[in-house]
């Protein structure tokens, strides 16, 4: 049950409740989505390139065999429960419950964005940027963003393909002193007037907070960044989103408690980029 609640049973209370400073979620829309999802598993279907042939004349066509194989996301489930006590509720002049509501529908959005970075960090991918290009041990620069869009589009990831780069607060501070990044010179982006960078060379950029769920991986002050093809990570959703808030009479409480079913999986490594940065 929320414990801090009753420092705030006072005559008048501001109505304005402000939550703790919490990150949201980020990159379901980053992703390949299948919805309604029946069963405990769904696979995403992956179909090889073809490679064209020269026609020679009264000679049957050659097939060119595209191989057909899927990568399969299995499904977690997952609640957000909160206890909140009717006497306490009484006490004050704000709804404990709609407050606890927002903290946990914020918890499962970290929880979604978690499966989609633990599906990132899975994929056996060759495609790398070491932390020493654009200096040695360095932060999230320029450099490093132009080799990672370069090995995607190398790999045949199209112009019109969306493309997102998911890195740490830390990092947006090192692009940040990037003259590239936010000079008018070079991007029309007014990143240090608006104190963000949210598109770059063609990457839709998402900064991830330290997050109780794991978030991006710190190593011996390494950083495991990302940038990714939407369509090289599938997101398969069972039950999607629910918020449930029940009066429960043993505890003299309302319960609120969000449902969540969901699982990533990598389907094509070739469209994943693994970029370390030193924090």
């Amino acid at each position: 049950m929320s414990t801090s609640l009753n420092v705030a049973a006072i005559a008048s209370f501001d109505a304005d409740v402000k939550h703790a400073y919490q990150d949201m979620a980020k990159l379901r829309e980053t992703t390949r989505i299948k919805t309604g999802v029946v069963g405990s598993t769904h696979r995403f279907p992956k179909l090889s390139a073809g490679l064209a042939t020269k026609r020679v004349k009264q000679t049957d066509v050659v097939p060119m065999n595209l191989q057909h194989s899927n990568q399969t996301a299995t499904l977690e489930d997952w609640n957000a429960p909160e206890y909140t006590d009717v006497f306490d509720d009484a006490k004050t002049n704000i709804s404990e419950r709609q407050e606890i509501a927002g903290s946990i529908a914020k918890a499962i959005g970290r929880r979604e964005d978690q499966l989609i970075i633990d599906a990132l960090d899975a994929t056996a991918t060759t495609l790398t940027v070491a932390a020493a290009i654009g200096g040695a041990a360095s932060n999230l620069n320029v450099a490093k963003l132009r080799r990672a869009s370069t090995l995607l589009g190398d790999n045949g990831v199209g112009e019109d393909e969306q493309i997102c780069y998911i890195g740490s607060y830390s990092g947006r501070e090192g692009l940040l002193g990037e003259t590239e990044a936010t000079s008018s010179d070079y991007n029309t982006v007014r990143a240090l007037v608006n104190g963000d960078i949210n598109t770059f060379l063609g990457m839709d950029f998402k900064w991830i907070a330290s997050r109780a769920e794991g978030g991006l991986d710190l190593t011996s002050g390494d950083r495991t960044s990302f940038a990714y093809a939407k369509s090289a990570i599938g997101h398969a959703i069972g039950m999607d989103q629910r918020m449930e808030v029940n009066y429960i009479p043993t505890k003299t409480s309302w319960l609120a408690n969000m449902l969540f079913s969901a699982g990533s999986t990598e389907i094509d490594a070739g469209g994943v980029v693994e970029i370390t940065t030193t924090e």
